[in-house]
């Protein structure tokens, strides 16, 4: 698997430090849209090496959830040198996920 799985302490360095786009998941173990979305993100990560994707479970790393006004979920955060560059509300497909990415 390719994923990342973040906690509060490895968040900066994992997400705000990188060198490359990174999608961050935010998720719930009780959200059932998250679980559904898992499986997609994992896809993703397999086929598209060159995009770092990560998941963070919001009940664990509250603090980060509430630095960027975390209200919903799923939500998928894109961040590029630091910054917001994108994001997506809701249970996405594949097909949807992957217009989201640069090409």
């Amino acid at each position: 698997m390719n994923m990342i799985e973040l906690t509060g302490e490895t968040f900066d360095a994992e997400v705000l430090e990188a060198d490359r786009l990174v999608i961050v998941d935010f998720w719930a173990t009780w959200c059932t849209p998250c679980r559904m979305l898992t499986p997609i993100l994992e896809e993703v990560a397999e086929e598209h090496p060159e995009f770092k994707i990560c998941k963070i479970n919001v009940d664990e790393a509250q603090e980060i959830a509430e630095r960027y006004g975390v209200m919903s979920m799923p939500i998928l955060i894109f961040f590029e040198n630091g910054e917001i560059v994108d994001e997506s509300i809701g249970l996405i497909s594949k097909e949807q996920l992957l217009e989201l990415l640069p090409k």
